[in-house]
C-alpha cells in the first residue's frame, strides 16, 4: 500500500530535543529498505499560492490554503504493508517529535 506522509509543524513540539531522531539516518534507513519512495522538504509557505476557480474565474492568493499555525513543510511517499507499518515509520521521523505527521492512504492501490 502507498501512503502519503504529510510532515507538518506544530505549536507544541516535544521539548526534549535529545530524543529527536536524526533525519539523515531516517531517510537513509527508509530509502534502503524500500519504504520511502520519494520525499522532500517544501519551500517556505510565504512562497505558496492557493488556486481556486469560481464562476469561471481563476483566483490566486498568496500563502497556504488554511489560516493556521500548523503548516505542511514536507512530504514523503511510503510503500508499506499496512497502516500499522506506516504509523511505525512516521513515529520514527524527527517531525513526529518537533511537529506532527499526517498519514493518508492512496485511494488507488495500483498507484
Amino acid at each position: 500500500m502507498k501512503f502519503l506522509m504529510l510532515v507538518c509543524t506544530d505549536t507544541e513540539p516535544d521539548t526534549d530535543e535529545s530524543a529527536w531522531p536524526d533525519i539523515d539516518v531516517w531517510v537513509t534507513d527508509n530509502d534502503a529498505a524500500g519504504r520511502r519512495l520519494l520525499g522532500t522538504e517544501l519551500v517556505s509557505p510565504a512562497a505558496a499560492k492557493t488556486v481556486r476557480v469560481r464562476g469561471g474565474e481563476t483566483l490566486v492568493s498568496d500563502g497556504p490554503f488554511a489560516e493556521t499555525k500548523e503548516l505542511i513543510v514536507g512530504f514523503d511517499l511510503l510503500e508499506c504493508a499496512d497502516v500499522e507499518e506506516a504509523i511505525e515509520i512516521a513515529r520514527t521521523h524527527p517531525m513526529a517529535y518537533a511537529g506532527r505527521i499526517e498519514i493518508r492512504a492512496a485511494a488507488d492501490p495500483e498507484l
